[in-house]
């Protein structure tokens, strides 16, 4: 008979390389040193990284060492090719290696800076051979349709990670929370049921962690087979969410719009969720024409979408803070040869045969859009003004690729 071990094992974490590394990352700059500022009080033993690139303009980014204690160690590192990735990547997996070389470090937590984002840093982590144990996103539920309604660009609020840095604060602020599995909700005086709503609806699948202690569950009943482990500490629901385990393939999976887990209908709270599948394409002259009001009409919307004139290509939709970005994400599997079929990942294959059609293959329209206000009855009366008429679809596809080239130019910048 052995003591049961635990998430963290006996004595330390049961990884057998001897260090977990849990990312957490967040524009809510105050819930996000909260939840780590938890980890840290949690977890004996472990220590947070953190590079602040506020002072990237003049080519260096500051790095900080601490406990629960404070600070044990800071220093500077060059930015490299005017570029965050690249300097965490020379100076962040070194210095976990150092950690993970010394044995004394159960868990290591890389706080992000504000608007470094966690999928990048996930798979930098990853490919310097250490374990990526958990992926939190820190938020503050009263401030989600704030910071999904902001459309500035990052360089203006002086949270920009490079010179070049041309992402907006409700982009990146979606993309934050709509890759990490598990989100660390700050307890928010100000949140009322819509804000928390809202926060469900945009990422229903992820496990929700409140940032304090919680209540993890006392010791286990004395059956007279199992010996307790002398003087553990009850892991707290948080910790326990840092090192549940992660897969940095299946996330960036998750996030392709092909096969991205995206929200399903809802409706509560003043908040909604639409889910708009056609199996017909659009006029791409007329789609072209709605797109303002469509992005404007939520506070989120995504999804992919396939345009009459160009048949082939799937075309991934991504809006925020009233901005849109429409881009290719490569071919539809059936425009592909049978022979191509075998390079593409399984998870893809398995998606496109959940909404295969008859005629089309996997080509189809899914966006998804999601807000409190929303007017359902409006958007998809929109919607379907932007699909081929029945005659346009009846005269067939050398018709189609001869309508206007609407969406080039967009396609272009």
């Amino acid at each position: 008979m052995t003591a049961p071990s635990g998430p963290f094992g006996p004595f330390g974490p049961s990884d057998p390389s001897g260090l977990s590394v849990v990312i957490v990352g967040g524009l809510h700059a105050d819930a996000r040193r909260a939840a780590v500022a938890r980890l840290l009080a949690d977890v004996p033993g472990s220590v947070a990284l953190h590079h602040d690139l506020a002072t990237a303009a003049a080519g260096t980014v500051v790095r900080t060492v601490r406990d629960a204690t404070g600070v044990l160690d800071a220093g500077e590192a060059p930015l490299v090719n005017d570029c965050a990735c690249c300097a965490l990547r020379e100076d962040l997996v070194p210095e976990l290696e150092r950690l993970a070389d010394a044995g004394r470090t159960p868990l290591a937590v890389v706080e992000l800076w504000d608007s470094v984002e966690p999928k990048a840093m996930a798979e930098v982590v990853t490919a310097g051979g250490l374990t990526v144990t958990g992926v939190l996103t820190a938020v503050d539920p009263a401030l989600v349709l704030p910071y999904l309604g902001n459309g500035d660009d990052l360089a203006d609020g002086g949270l920009a990670a490079a010179a070049t840095d041309q992402r907006t604060v409700a982009d990146t602020f979606a993309r934050q929370l709509e890759y990490a599995p598990v989100l660390a909700v700050a307890a928010s005086p100000e949140a009322d049921d819509e804000d928390r709503e809202l926060l469900a609806q945009l990422h229903p699948t992820a496990r929700q962690v409140p940032i304090g202690h919680g209540d993890p569950a006392g010791p286990p009943a004395d059956d007279g087979l199992t010996v307790p482990a002398p003087r553990r500490r009850p892991v707290s629901p948080l910790a326990e969410a840092a090192l549940a385990g992660f897969d940095v393939e299946a996330a960036a999976a998750a996030q392709h719009p092909a096969c991205a887990l995206l929200p399903a209908e809802a409706d509560a709270h003043g908040v909604s969720t639409l889910v708009w599948h056609r199996s017909r394409p659009f006029h791409p002259e007329r789609l072209y024409a709605a797109l303002e009001d469509l992005t404007c009409a939520a506070a989120r919307s995504r999804g992919r979408f396939w345009l009459a004139d160009k048949p082939d290509t799937l075309f991934h939709w991504d809006a925020a803070g009233g901005a849109l970005c429409v881009e290719s994400a490569g071919p539809w599997l059936a425009s592909l040869p049978d022979a191509a079929w075998e390079m593409v990942p399984p998870v893809r294959r398995a998606a496109a045969a959940l909404d295969w059609h008859p005629e089309h293959g996997d080509r189809g329209q899914h966006l998804v859009f999601t807000s409190p206000g929303l007017d359902r009855d409006g958007l998809e009366e929109l919607l379907e003004s932007c699909l081929l008429t029945d005659a346009e679809y009846a005269a067939g596809r050398d018709a189609w690729q001869r309508l206007p080239h609407a969406f080039d130019t967009l396609l272009e910048v």
